[in-house]
């Protein structure tokens, strides 16, 4: 087998959520030009279309769930969807989550809450539901699951203390899950910096927080959603059998946050 070869996941399938763009979109699409057929899910049909066209297009098989994956129930059923229209399951992403910034007193116990069930407790219900479909090929290959986490999960800000707290559980939900699963199903996450997606618009059309953001960042750029999907491609491919448990920094290098949101000191 050629180092090449690694990379190959030709006959596999792989459900990828939080599809309809972004990394979720780049991930499936990258999973599908190495061999895989993928069940892409998301809350919008329009846009999983889109995706679809461009698995498609690779020559592989393709199944679209429009669903609200907050629904814990929406996102476990994505698993049985995937056995009965593909046949099998070898990779699980979890790619579903995000939460918006707030100020700690405007961060209510139950917006704490949100956050962890929709970043964590998704993750958990898909992978449990697709856990014992993934046994039953029992062909000796193993099975991935790749968690989408943050570097806010590893490092700390002002306004993140819903969502640095869930992705940092969610780090750890997949170190977890690594020894439960093992050596059968390898469990392994990224640590995603800041990424050319929807969520940067805002930030992309203002050249000084550009600037920052970009300044701040060791390799001096923001990152493309296909460096994120090459990260998982390696995880999910034979090319990283030997890594299980582990979280991979993909961020350009960053240490602290890049970019002040500007919130203010806490106030009597």
């Amino acid at each position: 087998m050629s180092i090449l070869d690694r990379f190959s996941i030709d006959g596999q399938v792989a459900i990828v959520t939080g599809a309809g763009r972004g990394l979720g979109a780049a991930t499936a699409v990258a999973l599908a030009e190495a061999g895989a057929d993928v069940l892409i899910s998301a809350r919008t049909a329009e846009q999983l279309e889109v995706v679809a066209e461009q698995v498609r297009a690779t020559g592989r098989r393709c199944v679209v769930v429009p669903a609200d994956l907050s629904d814990l129930d929406a996102v476990a059923g994505l698993a049985q969807t995937a056995y009965d229209e593909l046949g099998r399951i070898d990779t699980v992403v979890n790619n579903v989550g995000g939460t918006f910034p707030k100020e700690f007193l405007k961060t209510s116990p139950r917006f704490l809450n949100e956050a962890f069930s929709f970043n964590v407790a998704t993750a958990h219900a898909l992978t449990r539901a697709a856990v014992p479909l993934m046994l039953q090929q029992d062909d000796g290959k193993q099975k991935s699951v790749v968690t989408i986490s943050s570097m806010m999960g590893r490092t700390a800000d002002r306004g993140f203390v819903a969502y640095g707290t869930a992705k940092a559980a969610l780090a750890h939900w997949t170190k977890m899950a690594a020894q439960d699963l093992s050596p059968r199903i390898r469990v392994n996450g990224i640590y995603v910096g800041s990424i050319l997606t929807s969520a940067l618009e805002f930030v992309a059309g203002q050249p000084e927080l550009m600037g920052q953001l970009e300044g701040k960042t060791p390799l001096g750029r923001v990152g493309e959603p296909e460096d994120i999907a090459a990260g998982v491609l390696y995880l999910a491919s034979k090319a990283g059998q030997y890594v299980t448990g582990k979280l991979i920094e993909i961020d350009g290098g960053i240490q602290q946050p890049t970019l002040d949101l500007g919130f203010p000191d806490v106030a009597p």
